[in-house]
């Protein structure tokens, strides 16, 4: 099983997508054309975030769904994931950073993840990734893909910090808070999966060679 990380907008989707197509294996989305807090918490004023603590309920959301992915691809093997649970807490602890997840908030967030966590260690079958494609790219790269998206909630000036505060602190989370798999890292400043055929053979013959190393 491959998961796949990185900032908002950079491409895990495409990469996911070739990933499952060459391998054989189904991919489990990001829940977010689906997902009813998402656009609140993107375009909710300051004075709503603080009233109805959209950040707290988006990312309970998403802790939620991230957790029922998880199980059933380690249930199915052989399954590729666009973002997984091992990496929804670094959007917690950057919300609440920001102040819009209080002390509290963030205390029964980190509760729920330690219990969600402790059960998939105690799974049957597999507890644990093969491996994590972690994808970077400077931040001009990143601006510019999520205007390419075009989902009218993401392209709000206003979220230009947002974006800056995720970013900066991606590589410490990778390289502090990530220990599940071995990571391969993706610069996707030079990489092009969806318009360059020699990149994406390239990662995919990377991807497989790692895989074969590990008996996967």
């Amino acid at each position: 099983m491959i998961v796949i990380s990185g900032m908002i907008g950079i491409g895990k989707t495409s990469v996911a997508e070739l990933l499952g197509k060459e391998l054989g294996s189904e991919v489990f989305y990001e829940s977010v054309d689906d997902n009813p807090i998402l656009p609140l918490f993107y375009t909710a004023s300051e004075e709503e975030i603080e009233k109805k603590r959209y950040p707290f309920l988006l990312q309970l959301y998403f802790l939620q769904t991230r957790f029922q992915a998880i199980k059933q691809a380690y249930k199915d093997n052989r399954n590729v994931l666009d973002r997984s649970i091992y990496e929804d807490w670094y959007f917690a602890k950057v919300n609440h950073d920001l102040g819009r997840i209080s002390d509290l908030e963030f205390q029964v967030y980190e509760g729920l993840l330690n219990e969600m966590m402790k059960e998939i260690d105690e799974l049957p079958y597999k507890k644990a990734p093969d491996l994590n494609v972690y994808l970077k790219a400077s931040f001009e790269t990143v601006m510019f893909r999520i205007g390419l998206r075009g989902r009218d909630f993401e392209q709000d000036e206003d979220l230009i910090s947002y974006y800056r505060k995720l970013w900066e602190g991606y590589d410490e989370w990778l390289e502090k808070h990530y220990k599940a798999s071995d990571t391969l890292i993706v610069d996707m400043d030079v990489v092009d999966v969806v318009n360059n055929e020699e990149d994406a053979q390239k990662l995919v013959d990377q991807v497989k060679a790692y895989l074969e190393t590990k008996g996967a």
